[in-house]
């Protein structure tokens, strides 16, 4: 019997990885003749990192840069074989604002682009970068400055690269950039399809869980769109309205100047881990993530497995610490959908019990598979 674990974080509680070696006790408890594969996954955000750096038995870098708040802090990046790891919540992630501090407004993309600088020092030309979680809503402006691009306001005096030089940007040159970019590839761990501007923007729909009210959001999209419009005309070509050019508070814009390809977080991440190698030679699947709802469907991790495992015909099992409005779309994918949770519980004492609960459910699974196999 060979077991493939793919699951994602459960988010609050345990990361991916141990999610995998809680599940793989439970089979050695139950089941210890199978083979069990353990293989973290991620779709872009937290965790990115970690599941490529172990899947590919990399190693952890760090480096001195900018935060969010453009204060000095150290970052961690991963190196792979030929690949860097960088998980933009690691350099400017929403924790690490302090909740009365977050407002887009104030917050930078600057210290990603010194994480890429480093790794491009390091002799790195493959990059990839996961999106999520970030605190900013600058459009990589902060990032583009760091790489070498330069920004003047009508006097031709340089700026800042903080969000309120957005609206004094008058001239831009990007032929400044670091050279080295241009024989870079950068794959951009990307779920949304949100562009830049507008109602369906960065600043709208992704501005309000970084902490800008009503007014701040107004004036972000305002100035996206000017910062937009001045790089557009000088390079000659738009990408503002591309998918995917509002993730990450439009760091998506930024990369895709940089010639990024944006494709599906947890493809991403599988591809990069062989996961569908993997499955194609396995008997059993089991993911799972902290949710498991309606939205699974959009691109999570479970969804990307449980499609793996159907077209290599391999059934798959879902366990989630709850399930949510919708769930049963997902029986399309999965043998079963499973709630961790054994008794009337609430979030927060499911979430403090997840490793109990999460090896229960899975020696269920595992005596379930030894009584049949």
């Amino acid at each position: 019997m060979n077991v493939v674990i793919a699951p994602d974080s459960f988010k609050g509680s345990l990361l991916a990885s141990e999610v995998c070696t809680i599940i793989k006790e439970a089979f050695r408890c139950e089941y210890p003749e199978a083979t069990v594969i353990a293989v973290p996954m991620a779709d872009g955000g937290e965790g990115t990192m970690e599941a490529i750096v172990s899947a590919m038995n990399g190693s952890v870098q760090y480096v001195t840069v900018r935060g969010p708040l453009f204060e000095t802090r150290q970052a961690a990046y991963g190196v792979a074989q030929d690949t860097a790891v960088i998980e933009v919540a690691q350099v400017i992630g929403l924790p690490l604002v302090p909740m009365e501090k977050r407002n887009p407004l104030h917050t930078t993309t600057y210290g990603v682009g010194e994480v890429i600088a480093t790794a491009l020092d390091a002799g790195y030309r493959r990059f990839v970068i996961g999106l999520g979680g970030s605190s900013t809503n600058d459009g990589g402006f902060g990032m583009l400055c760091a790489l070498g691009a330069t920004f003047t306001n009508a006097k031709g005096e340089p700026l800042p690269p903080v969000p309120s030089s957005l609206p004094q940007i008058a001239h831009v040159n990007m032929t400044s950039l670091d050279r080295r970019l241009h024989e870079s590839e950068f794959l951009i761990a990307c779920d949304v399809d949100n562009p830049l501007c507008g109602e369906r923007g960065a600043s709208y729909v992704f501005g309000p869980q970084k902490g800008a009210n009503d007014e701040v959001v107004r004036i972000l999209d305002r100035w996206l769109y000017t910062y937009a419009q001045t790089i557009e005309q000088q390079i000659g070509r738009s990408y503002a309205r591309e998918r995917g050019a509002g993730a990450a508070g439009g760091l998506g814009f930024a990369f895709l100047l940089l010639g990024g390809k944006l494709i599906s977080g947890a493809k991403l991440v599988g591809e990069t881990v062989q996961l569908p190698q993997k499955i194609k030679h396995a008997h059993i699947v089991i993911t799972g993530e902290g949710q498991s709802d309606e939205q699974t469907l959009y691109g999570k991790v479970p969804f990307y497995v449980g499609q793996l495992a159907n077209e290599y015909d391999v059934p798959a099992f879902l366990l989630s610490g709850s399930l949510g409005d919708g769930f049963e779309k997902l029986y399309a994918y999965f043998v079963s959908c499973d709630a961790i949770a054994t008794k009337p519980m609430t979030v927060e004492q499911c979430m403090q019990s997840a490793s109990t609960l999460l090896y229960a459910k899975a020696r269920n699974i595992a005596r379930t598979l030894k009584r049949f196999s």
